[in-house]
């Protein structure tokens, strides 16, 4: 999940990374991508205010990890 603030919208700079990702993971129908603004979620409140750009993990509704920063390589070993 790209948490992004309202004033800047989702990170385009990660955009290539995940859609590279997709299609990787395409036929195992595992991956999901999604966007949240944290300005209007209140579960998003703790990330509100802040300048870089924040990825949530999550499986089965839970969050299992967090990437501070567009750091492409780390998001890609997440994953």
């Amino acid at each position: 999940i790209d948490v992004y603030q309202a004033w800047c919208g989702p990170c385009k700079a990660v955009v290539n990374l995940f859609r590279k990702l997709k299609n990787e993971f395409a036929e195992d129908d595992v991956l999901h991508f999604a966007v949240a603004e944290a300005d209007s979620i209140p579960t998003l409140q703790p990330f509100r205010n802040k300048c870089e750009p924040v990825f949530l993990f999550s499986v089965n509704g839970k969050i299992i990890s967090i990437v501070r920063g567009a750091n492409g390589p780390l998001l890609s070993k997440k994953i």
